[in-house]
């Protein structure tokens, strides 16, 4: 069966998939991504973890892959297909297509891991059918993903829907970037954890205690709750205000929470846009296996030209 392999790398853990063409996922695999042994292990673990897939491909489904994909965070250039910066793994410049191709002589494609997963939920996911979306995972931190017209809108630098370092409370809490009073600061996952964990006096209470204590009508986690979805409402409604998406994906683990967070979110949106359309407000849909798949997408888009006819890898 004709297929690509997908890999998703994040700070602690890495997701894989082999992917047919219409995207289903015909074999699943997770490791560690190994930072702690530093950024050469990570990379040569990447390398490994690809090669075992693309032998087992060749074993159990009849032939190895056709391509692969890779999703990784941090600054990409994925035109060169380079990795120029992660933090959390201490890369700069690590030319991951390069290496790949190398070790599995099959054409390779590099994106950022939000708008990989933004790419997956746009085509596949909450988006599909949406000809203009913004996707906003709230995790550790806030990134975006600009979907136009069934592709993904990098920027001229790579840096395009970086809506957590929008400023939204200007001369508040500093933020690693460098500014004070960045989004993520106030309603990221880890935002709200840190607000609660103090609010409740428990050092190990986070994002998803906090919810509950909402849901059961705690108005300590209430206020918390509350002040998150105001800076979160700020944010995207500039977001808006720019981008005019007609369906806005929110993902991510404050998602998990369902309506406790799409009810005010959407509340507090109506209530600050003026002349601006408001869009859908959804769940994202994938869940964790939105960059696996988004990775697998874009193998598949190496193998079709702009007119539609297939490359031979």
């Amino acid at each position: 069966m004709r297929h690509v392999i997908a890999l998703d790398v994040g700070g602690t853990g890495m997701k894989a998939a082999l992917v047919g063409a219409s995207g289903e996922l015909l074999h699943q695999a997770r490791r560690p991504t190994g930072r702690e042994r530093g950024p050469d292990a990570v990379v040569e673990g990447i390398l490994d973890f690809a090669a075992e897939l693309h032998a087992y491909g060749a074993e159990h489904l009849g032939e190895p892959a056709s391509a692969a994909g890779i999703a990784v965070p941090g600054i990409v250039d994925a035109d060169q297909g380079v990795a120029r910066y992660a933090a959390n793994l201490g890369w700069r410049d690590v030319p991951l297509r390069a290496l790949l191709t190398e070790r599995l002589a099959v054409p390779v494609a590099l994106g950022h891991d939000v708008r990989t997963g933004g790419l997956a939920e746009g085509r596949i996911g909450a988006g599909q059918g949406a000809d203009r979306f913004f996707f906003v995972p709230l995790g550790t931190g806030i990134a975006g993903a600009i979907g136009i017209g069934g592709r993904v809108e990098a920027g001229a630098h790579g840096f395009a829907g970086e809506i957590g370092h929008i400023v939204v409370r200007p001369g508040g809490t500093p933020c690693p970037c460098g500014q004070s009073g960045c989004l993520e600061r106030y309603a990221s996952a880890a935002a709200v954890s840190e607000a609660w964990a103090a609010a409740a006096g428990d050092p190990e209470a986070d994002a998803a205690d906090c919810a509950k204590a909402v849901e059961s009508g705690d108005p300590r986690a209430q206020a918390v709750w509350q002040h998150a979805i105001d800076a979160l409402a700020d944010g995207l409604v500039t977001a808006l205000t720019l981008l005019d998406p007609s369906t806005l994906i929110i993902g991510g683990g404050l998602a998990e929470a369902g309506e406790t967070l799409f009810t005010p979110l959407r509340d507090a949106v109506q209530q600050r846009i003026t002349f601006q359309k408001l869009p859908s407000v959804v769940p994202a849909a994938l869940g964790d296996t939105a960059g696996c798949l988004g990775a697998g997408l874009l193998a598949w888009d190496l193998l079709t030209t702009t007119d539609g006819m297939e490359v031979t890898p």
